[in-house]
């Protein structure tokens, strides 16, 4: 979506905000969803939410394909597509983490999904700049759907579910619903600042509010002896927490920096959606060179020393992508600082999935695999969000806006490096006790 951002907003006669409000809310909407949808992996199975997920996200990137205007669009990618990955993402992440019983092993497996999640972060902008070049931005979301097509023909191999579903296991439809309307006013609040700060402002405060009241609503909950929708001991775990901050983090500065370079490509320096993607293969390279290794690098080192290389790694780059992009005009100028950045962010994703997973044992993975990724995409949302708002209300004046942009994007990555500080540096050998002990 990032590379298409001109040809569709010329296309469904729209703006870049209009664009990015579909972008944003497509994430916000995983965030959302994530933790009702993992939950909903206990009731109805693994398996079957996976395959509903997938189909739902098919129908989604149709319609998106035939769009006459932004809503159809909003409703194809945000929301079909939004609420079918929020349905697929945690049986991936639950199968894994019941398949492997110690850390090495499930940081070889999280690598390779961590590393194909990166990669498909990267490598979307060159795909979607090939096809919007070559045919059109539509045939890109009708590619989607036949990916959508192999996946579910190959799925049919998923052993089955190592848990059984339990049909009857209650669901917290009000937790799910006070979240919802919390999340979704705090992010969307975010993206009218600099067009209606005024309704910014009671967005915020009316999302602060039903988040403070979500989280009472669930402590009352459990302790009248219900099940609620998130269990507040997930929050009581001190390495988890500093986990899903690093991950949160992590997002924000794969996805925000993806939409800001992309936006100031096209929008400030004229380059079209091929010569925009081809630009991201750098950031691809750089993943693929570190996720795939996560594995060899969790028997060698700390998972700790891993992330915290990898944030210093990530400020390095995002160093480089402001200093050569304001020096020098050349289309090559961001390559060094996306390749830096993507090396960087290949390394420490798949350390703090497996941090995070790994602190609770297998009874809580249906809970902690949705927490897990509502934090992440959130993370996507945010960067979406808040550096996108930065350089689209000021993209006029352009380097200048380019730059607060990725300022931003820096500052949240020094807010990760501090929490990767706070990790327990234990050998990765100690296992999942060790984990839970720390």
């Amino acid at each position: 979506m990032n590379v298409m951002i001109n040809d569709i907003s010329k296309d469904l006669n729209t703006t870049v905000k209009g664009v990015q409000t579909a972008i944003t809310l497509f994430l916000l909407i995983m965030a959302i969803l994530m933790i009702p949808g993992s939950k909903l992996t206990d009731r109805w199975g693994r398996k079957r939410c996976f395959n509903l997920g997938l189909a739902l996200y098919g129908v989604g990137a149709l319609l998106s394909a035939v769009a006459p205007g932004l809503g159809v669009l909003i409703l194809g990618n945000s929301v079909f597509e939004g609420v079918g990955t929020a349905l697929l993402i945690p049986p991936v992440y639950i199968l894994t983490t019941l398949a492997f019983d110690d850390v090495a092993a499930r940081a070889k497996a999280f690598g390779a999904i961590s590393g194909m999640g990166g990669i498909g972060a990267a490598t979307g902008p060159l795909i979607g700049g090939l096809i919007t070049t070559a045919i059109s931005w539509r045939a890109s979301f009708v590619f989607q759907a036949l990916v959508i097509v192999l996946i579910i023909i190959l799925s049919r191999r998923t052993v089955v579910d190592p848990l059984a579903p339990d049909p009857n296991r209650p669901f917290d439809i009000v937790g799910a619903v006070l979240s919802g309307i919390g999340l979704f006013c705090v992010v969307f609040g975010i993206l009218q600042i600099g067009t209606n700060n005024v309704l910014s402002a009671v967005l915020g405060a009316i999302g602060a509010a039903f988040v403070v009241w979500f989280f009472l609503y669930i402590r009352g909950r459990e302790r009248a002896g219900k099940e609620a929708l998130l269990s507040t001991r997930l929050f009581r775990n001190r390495v988890s927490n500093l986990g899903l901050v690093t991950q949160n983090i992590q997002w924000f500065m794969l996805l925000g920096t993806s939409f800001v370079v992309s936006v100031f490509l096209q929008e400030v320096r004229g380059y079209n959606a091929i010569e925009t993607g081809v630009i991201f293969t750098a950031e691809t390279v750089g993943i693929l060179l570190t996720s795939l290794g996560a594995g060899r690098f969790a028997r060698k080192r700390a998972q700790r020393t891993l992330i915290i290389v990898g944030f210093v790694g990530a400020l390095a780059g995002i160093g480089l992508m402001i200093g050569l992009a304001l020096a020098w005009s050349s289309v090559v100028a961001l390559v060094p600082g996306l390749f830096v950045l993507g090396v960087a962010l290949g390394l420490m994703l798949t350390p703090s999935v497996n941090i995070v997973q790994s602190a609770f044992p297998e009874k809580d993975q249906g809970e902690i695999s949705g927490l897990s990724r509502s934090i992440s995409n959130l993370g996507s949302a945010f960067g979406t969000a808040i550096a996108g708002t930065i350089l689209v209300s000021a993209v006029a004046t352009g380097n200048r806006s380019y730059v607060w942009a990725m300022v931003a994007v820096a500052i949240a990555g020094v807010i990760g490096l501090v929490a990767a500080l706070f990790l327990p540096g234990g050998r990765p050998s100690a296992g999942h006790e060790q984990l839970q002990a720390d």
